[in-house]
């Protein structure tokens, strides 16, 4: 299978507690693999970030795992690192993640996630890419951020222009009608 479509999924190394998270996971991932497109994550083998790339490899789909050196014993015990490229740190996990990407999904996640949201977030404000950002917010997981987004563009801090860089879905059907090519 060729992959034409290479998306970069940002997401937790843990399940959360609402069962949709985890669900949502495994359908990104096999629709993934249903439609030919590259999983650009993590490499790890836990939570929502182990869901989407066990999908993709049950659906034959094509991964590209990418993953600091110092997280290979934390996020992927029990993955084989042969295909995967390890970096010396988090920064550079983040660009090899993005420039080897199509667009961007942002499935539930924890600090890390929100980090990663907020960089390719800025890197689209300043011009710098014009990819797709897709907040999967599942359940309505990211209320409490597009609330901060409002909030700042209220205070402010961003001009109202900030929401335009990023799309809401609020399933996995939705985001994947945001990415299509």
């Amino acid at each position: 299978m060729t992959s034409k479509y290479s998306i970069c999924v940002f997401c937790g190394s843990r399940t959360g507690t609402d069962p949709a998270y985890i669900e949502a996971a495994t359908a990104l991932g096999a629709a993934m693999a249903d439609r030919g497109w590259r999983l650009v994550f993590g490499a790890g083998d836990r939570g929502m970030m182990g869901a989407v790339s066990d999908a993709v490899a049950t659906g034959g789909g094509k991964r590209m795992g990418i993953i600091p050196e110092h997280l290979v014993g934390f996020e992927a015990k029990n993955v084989d690192l042969g295909g995967a490229i390890v970096t010396d740190d988090m920064h550079s996990r983040k660009k090899l993640m993005f420039v080897n990407s199509d667009a961007v999904v942002v499935l539930p996640g924890g600090a890390g996630s929100l980090d990663e949201f907020f960089e390719v977030l800025t890197w689209a404000q300043l011009g710098l890419h014009k990819r797709p950002i897709v907040l999967a917010n599942i359940n309505g997981y990211w209320d409490p951020l597009i609330a901060l987004v409002d909030h700042v563009i209220a205070q402010g801090f961003a001009d109202p222009s900030l929401k335009s860089f990023f799309t809401v879905a609020d399933d996995v059907a939705q985001t994947l009608d945001h990415l299509a090519p």
